[in-house]
């Protein structure tokens, strides 16, 4: 080997090392990277591992003077601005919440609120910019998340896990967010309920509110993810008793399409999908058939969704179910 080519050699080892390096020292100024391994506990320990690693927290917030990230508030002790490290803040966090909302928080509470919901309370001087923590592409699983509310209970507080892990009604509902998302492959149901709101409540019940097109969905997470997205998807496979599809031909040729939501000796109401509700005499029709390959919900309803909107419909979706459960 020449003298050359092994010079070249010695400059290339040089400029990787120094690039190895330089890894090395930014992941360093960030807190450094600490990789969760296989499933964590629920401690401080493993809250900790997915803090700076899988849930990619400390790209939004520093711990003290441990990260230098300013995105999202210091969760430790820093300045003058955070005088109280979020294991204690924490506490003060949540009389804010309670006198806001008139629900009494703890300070679990508050932690788990701030993950499962960031858009509830967001500190003054910062954005409302916090990720879905539990929705692509983190996808932190409740045990994860719990973890991670013990870590931060660990910043200067106490660590409570059977306020965790035997959590208040408040936090339940949280957990249940989570959850659903879970089960839905990942999705963020507070967009899926925008979403809902915007697609699916002129024709549905949601606990009361909605309209009658459709079938009431109050407790539609009891049918399973399975049910839900095919009916989604292919609304005319399984039709619910009650809201099967007729086709009316009056005796001038014209056709009424929609539900047969009333029906007595002289007439017949069909209600199509619109909502709008006709009238037929009976004596004025010609045939009235069901027609089994038919529902009233559009076809096209996926075409107006992207596959991130349909994913948070399903974990909105799958949020639905009776009182108590």
């Amino acid at each position: 080997m020449s003298r050359a080519v092994v010079r070249v050699f010695i400059v290339l080892l040089v400029v990787l090392g120094t690039y190895i390096w330089i890894g090395y020292a930014i992941t360093a100024m960030t807190g450094g990277e600490k990789k969760a391994v296989g499933i964590v506990d629920i401690s401080p320990e493993g809250g900790e591992q997915i803090f700076w690693g899988k849930g990619r927290c400390f790209t939004c917030h520093s711990i003290g003077g441990q990260g230098s990230a300013v995105r999202g508030p210091n969760q430790g002790q820093f300045g003058e601005k955070f005088p109280l490290p979020i294991g204690l803040r924490s506490v003060e966090r949540a009389k804010e919440r309670t006198e806001q909302t008139g629900i009494q928080y703890t300070r679990t509470d508050y932690l788990v609120e701030s993950v499962a919901k960031p858009d509830a309370y967001v500190v003054d001087t910062y954005k409302n910019e916090m990720a879905i923590v539990y929705a692509p592409p983190i996808s932190l699983n409740l045990k994860e998340i719990k973890a991670v509310i013990s870590y931060l209970q660990s910043q200067g507080g106490d660590v409570d896990i059977e306020s965790i892990e035997q959590p208040t009604e408040l936090a339940s509902q949280y957990y249940d967010r989570i959850s659903a998302a879970s089960a839905a492959g990942g999705g963020d149901p507070g967009n899926g309920e925008e979403m809902f709101v915007d697609n699916c409540s002129d024709c549905h019940k949601l606990k009361g509110e909605g309209g009658d097109v459709g079938p009431d969905l109050s407790t539609i997470s009891d049918k399973g993810l399975k049910f839900i997205s095919e009916s989604i998807l292919r609304p005319a496979k399984k039709i619910t008793p009650g809201y099967e599809t007729y086709v009316v031909v009056d005796n001038e040729g014209l056709k009424t399409i929609g539900l047969k939501t009333r029906e007595n000796a002289t007439e017949v109401d069909i209600t199509k999908a619109t909502g709008e509700v006709v009238t037929i005499a009976l004596s004025d029709i010609k045939e009235i058939e069901q027609d089994e390959g038919a529902s009233v919900m559009p076809d096209d309803l996926t075409e107006a969704l992207t596959v991130k909107d349909f994913q948070d419909v399903l974990a909105y979706m799958m949020m639905q179910k009776a009182e108590g459960e």
